[in-house]
């Protein structure tokens, strides 16, 4: 996306490329240290040693604070959350709709049978749960786009006005073809 939407000579964007690479990687072993860290110490003040239920979410809970809580100006950060967000939404209405015997992890696992395996609103979920879900999220992210553009992210704004920004072209051609019917 650097070389597309930024101005600048090839090494000015590879620097930027470099910069970015670098924090993206500090951030993730950042936060594995943490994680990993949190799960030894979580596991060694349990009673009989072993990982409780509830351990993962504290430690990432303390991770997620840790290295991308404290750094919400930098957009590498944002971006990870964001990528982790969109994952944990879809996990999470995976989760709804799976049945509750259905998992691979041991004491856990299985989806949470919030809808009846022969409902008809779970199949038609499933059939069309991500259309519903794609269609909202660029419905959403262009509206905002259009009418409140301060409020997207500033590297996702670059891109949408440089792609689909109001221009005197596109209000020429749209003149165009409104008086040409």
């Amino acid at each position: 996306m650097i070389f597309l939407f930024r101005s600048g000579s090839l090494r000015s964007k590879c620097w930027l490329v470099f910069k970015a690479t670098r924090q993206h990687a500090r951030n993730l072993g950042l936060f594995a240290l943490v994680y990993k860290g949190a799960m030894l110490l979580l596991r060694h003040t349990a009673p009989d040693g072993k990982e409780r239920h509830y351990d993962s979410f504290l430690a990432g809970l303390l991770g997620g604070y840790t290295v991308f809580g404290r750094t919400i100006h930098n957009s590498v950060s944002q971006q990870i959350v964001i990528y982790v967000f969109a994952r944990v939404a879809l996990a999470l209405a995976k989760l709804a709709v799976q049945p509750k015997h259905v998992g691979d992890v041991k004491g856990g696992g299985g989806g949470w049978g919030l809808l009846d395996e022969k409902s008809g609103l779970r199949k038609e979920l499933l059939k069309n749960g991500w259309v519903g879900f794609a269609s909202l999220s660029w419905a959403m992210v262009m509206y905002v786009w259009r009418w409140h553009p301060e409020a997207v992210q500033p590297s996702l704004r670059s891109s949408m006005n440089y792609i689909y920004g109001q221009s005197d072209e596109w209000d020429s051609l749209r003149t165009f073809i409104w008086h040409n019917k």
